[in-house]
């Protein structure tokens, strides 16, 4: 795996705490860490040299600030600096191109309170052609930075659907976790057969219940062997829950190191759109989140 990892930095805390994981993920894929900064042009008609000048020292600043913070916690890792003529958005879609992960923070320095994804975050999951980690503000620690007394208690969590399996989010899960000896938790949500319940149903006997799970259980199972004969080195634990997706992976995903969703792609489309488990887990999630694009 030759792509580098990609951060983009602005001075801000949560730019910081991901930059830090993004050279976590980095040094852990044996890959350069690319780091940019945007200045794009302000508007009017006043606006002067010196003034450009001006945010572009102070872009420079931040990023030779942060590569030498990077370079003391990581000193065997290639990291990259770099300015972009863009606003951040456009700036970090196109160097995603040729990424092979992009880790942001949810908010920048145009963040207000209260917001909890901002815009350039948002934008990221929706639309870069690679994996994206988006990191919680406030979140302590970088993911997978544990010591070596801890490594192997860690979880990395996913969501997944027996009846549509995605290889490209078991992949992208499987491999975070054996990278860094953690655990893989795999969940499927499920729901009651729309032809079995109904307004006239009085009740779902337990009997009926125990079966319909049963059969989730065996689907899983058998879903995940060809993932789990790939990784032979993950301890994989699943758990089938009869509840809404977003609900399931919420509340399992407490205190886990990734969480790792999917969002499908549409090449007819200028941007992606977020489902709404996906869209929901990033709003209310309190750890890192990786949004894995697919085509199916």
């Amino acid at each position: 795996m030759s792509h580098p990892v990609l951060a983009g930095v602005d001075g801000s805390a949560d730019s910081s705490v991901a930059a830090v994981r993004a050279a976590r993920e980095a040094s852990l894929r044996g890959v350069a860490l690319r780091l940019i900064h945007a200045s794009p042009p302000l508007p009017g008609n006043a606006v002067t040299v010196t003034a450009m000048d001006r945010l572009r020292h102070m872009g420079e600043r931040i990023l030779r600030r942060t590569v030498t913070d990077l370079s003391d916690r990581y000193p065997d890792l290639e990291i990259r600096g770099e300015q972009a003529d863009d606003a951040p958005a456009s700036a970090l879609l196109s160097a995603a191109r040729t990424a092979g992960l992009l880790v942001v923070g949810t908010r920048g320095t145009g963040g207000f309170d209260g917001l909890v994804v901002g815009s350039v975050a948002l934008r990221m999951a929706m639309a870069a052609p690679c994996p994206v980690v988006l990191v919680p503000q406030g979140h302590a620690g970088a993911f997978g930075e544990r010591t070596h007394a801890t490594h192997g208690t860690d979880q990395v969590v996913t969501g997944f659907d027996a009846h549509r399996p995605v290889g490209e989010v078991a992949d992208f899960a499987f491999s975070a976790a054996e990278a860094r000896g953690a655990r893989l938790r795999v969940v499927q949500a499920w729901a009651f057969p729309a032809d079995a319940v109904s307004p006239r149903t009085l009740a779902v006997t337990e009997e009926d219940r125990a079966t319909w799970e049963d059969q989730e259980v065996l689907q899983l199972s058998d879903a995940l062997r060809a993932w789990q004969e790939k990784y032979p080195q993950v301890t994989v634990r699943t758990d089938v829950m009869l509840l809404h997706p977003a609900e399931a992976l919420l509340n399992t995903s407490r205190g886990a190191e990734l969480l790792v969703v999917g969002r499908r792609t549409d090449p007819q489309a200028v941007e992606g759109r977020l489902g709404p488990v996906t869209h929901a887990v990033l709003h209310h999630t309190r750890c890192p989140v990786v949004v894995v694009p697919h085509d199916h």
